[in-house]
């Protein structure tokens, strides 16, 4: 059977959720025992994401194959079992990267080349290549329908519509049904324009997800199916939660799956949500708080560390906590004096993620000091792994302005140095050391006792590596090399044997983690934070008994 397809628009506004509505529609169709993949259009001119800011475009999600994507796609990895590649996302920018070398190589013969019909079928081309043995591919389109970089893409999938039928092809538009407070009133206006603007672009949308903050009343449901041409069945109150992990038990009590699988016609299974159902009751109902801070470049945007952020929870619902994060901006910490360990001395765990540039990083260096001499458990990911080898040979192997040539190049010690194959490149797009690497273990470390194996497969993003030029006086003054390529080339993980926790890793483990498969870093991360924060808080209750009795020891001597 050839698979069917789901195509996902936003209107009214951005950041409605669209690559979340795709990936939770992914959710309850492969609980109803059908396979599926996910893809996201992206319309910006750029070939990726790798080199666009992380206050503009949020964190670049990183594929086993190397591919530098949407964060949209984690949604789509977290969600379901889909094994995402860089066929999985496209930008305008590669597709018409891809047309032009074919132009200039001469595949069009001669013909004058133009978007309809050579970019919208390279489009449908991408879209195709993704549905080989998979029962339905959801296809996100980015951007708000009106937009006019969007249109090539609207227009392709207007004509997919046309080539496979109504059978094979289901519309689902997200849109916007706000409460104006001053009225007291849910506005339908929004989402009547919304679809009209699909509508002038030749698509009809069969299911429209509506986004509201509070449930949606019979009677607007029945005015927006009116207006909008679709059954009132069809008009779906999406509803804001608290936890994004609820959106897809929420989908299902207004049985956006049923409607799908009705309109596509295809028989299938009752769904089964329970793991899900008993994960969510975990998110609301915690036995206990961890606190978490995170010293990083990028804070005053969340999105930056989405995967991160993401695989903290999952670590804190494996133990049934309520994960409490703080974002902790590392140029704070920046003192010449101790005032900084005020800002993170009530975490339990201190976590330095991956970022790039000089900016912060003596701030981050001054939490890796406080983490390793208060026993406080620290995991540094990527840069965080480099800046607790630079700190650890500056203050523990005594080699003064330690540092890396990628913040330093007059430093006397390059503790970490510029990838070797990377020398000499200069440019920044697709250069860096990308996607999924083995990485063999070294048996009796904090490593090997998480993973329980001695081999593993991480995803990669980074330029930068740990220079063996110093592991011999890193190691002798106690620091702990416990995982490797299985060349021995690259080091991808570092830890103090005598510490609580005290783990950094080259590699990005947030990638690989799901709501109901917790990365064993974050998982055992997360545990010893919240281990220490129970010690922490048992010596100040046993501190505060001996001062109140205190006084009547004094009075008996």
């Amino acid at each position: 059977m050839s698979a069917k397809y789901i195509f996902v628009t936003g209107g009214v506004v951005s950041s409605l959720g669209k690559g979340l509505a795709a990936a939770s529609i992914g959710c309850l169709l492969e609980s109803r025992g059908l396979s599926v993949n996910l893809m996201k259009f992206d319309p910006y001119l750029n070939v990726d994401p790798g080199t666009m800011s992380p206050f503009q475009h949020g964190e670049v999600y990183v594929t086993d194959d190397g591919a530098e994507t949407d964060l949209d796609l984690g949604h789509y990895e977290r969600f379901t079992h889909a094994k995402l590649s860089r066929d999985n996302n496209w930008t305008t920018g590669r597709i018409y990267e891809q047309i032009i070398t074919k132009e200039r190589r001469g595949d069009y013969l001669g013909k004058t080349v133009q978007v309809i019909p050579h970019v919208t079928n390279e489009i449908k081309a991408a879209m195709k290549k993704v549905a080989q043995d998979v029962d339905i591919v959801l296809v996100e389109i980015g951007g708000t329908v009106g937009d006019i970089e969007s249109l090539p893409f609207i227009e392709a999938i207007r004509q997919m519509r046309q080539e496979l039928g109504r059978e094979h092809t289901l519309f689902v538009h997200v849109t916007l049904v706000p409460f104006i407070a001053a009225a007291g009133e849910l506005k339908t206006k929004p989402t009547q324009h919304s679809v009209k603007e699909l509508l002038s672009v030749g698509i009809q949308p069969d299911i429209l997800l509506c986004r509201t903050d509070r449930f949606l009343a019979k009677d607007i449901k029945s005015k927006i199916a009116l207006f909008c041409n679709v059954g009132e069945e069809a008009v779906i109150t999406a509803k804001d939660v608290a936890s994004v992990y609820e959106v897809p038990l929420g989908f299902a009590k207004e049985n956006v799956d049923t409607l799908c699988l009705k309109y596509l016609h295809i028989d299938a299974p009752e769904r089964n949500m329970q793991a899900w159902e008993e994960l969510v009751h975990r998110c609301y109902n915690p036995k206990d708080e961890v606190k978490i801070g995170i010293v990083g470049k990028y804070v005053e945007y969340e999105d930056s560390y989405k995967s991160l952020k993401e695989a903290l929870v999952h670590g804190a619902l494996a133990h049934n906590l309520k994960l409490s994060v703080s974002w902790i901006e590392a140029e704070g910490l920046e003192t010449a004096d101790e005032s900084y360990e005020a800002q993170i001395e009530m975490y339990d765990g201190i976590l330095v993620p991956g970022g790039f540039g000089k900016r912060g990083i003596e701030g981050m260096l001054q939490a890796i000091r406080y983490a390793r001499e208060k026993k406080v458990p620290y995991f540094g990911i990527c840069l965080g792994m480099q800046t607790a080898c630079i700190e650890f040979a500056r203050n523990v192997a005594g080699l003064e302005h330690a540092n890396s040539s990628e913040f330093d190049q007059a430093t006397p010690h390059r503790v970490i140095y510029k990838l070797r194959e990377l020398r000499g490149v200069e440019e920044l797009g697709g250069t860096m050391r990308l996607g999924a690497w083995p990485c063999k273990i070294e048996p009796d470390t904090l490593a090997h006792k998480i993973y329980g194996k001695l081999e593993i497969s991480e995803r990669h993003r980074h330029r930068y590596e740990f220079n063996r030029e110093y592991e011999e006086p890193l190691v002798a003054a106690g620091l702990r090399i416990s995982g490797s390529t299985p060349d021995g080339t690259y080091v991808e993980m570092i830890e103090l044997p005598d510490h609580p926790y005290f783990l950094g890793c080259q590699f990005h483990p947030e990638f690989k983690s799901k709501p109901l498969e917790p990365h064993p870093l974050f998982k055992e991360f997360v545990g010893a934070a919240y281990a220490h924060g129970q010690r922490r808080k048992t010596e100040k209750e046993t501190n505060a008994v001996e001062m109140f009795h205190r006084p009547e020891k004094l009075a008996r001597r």
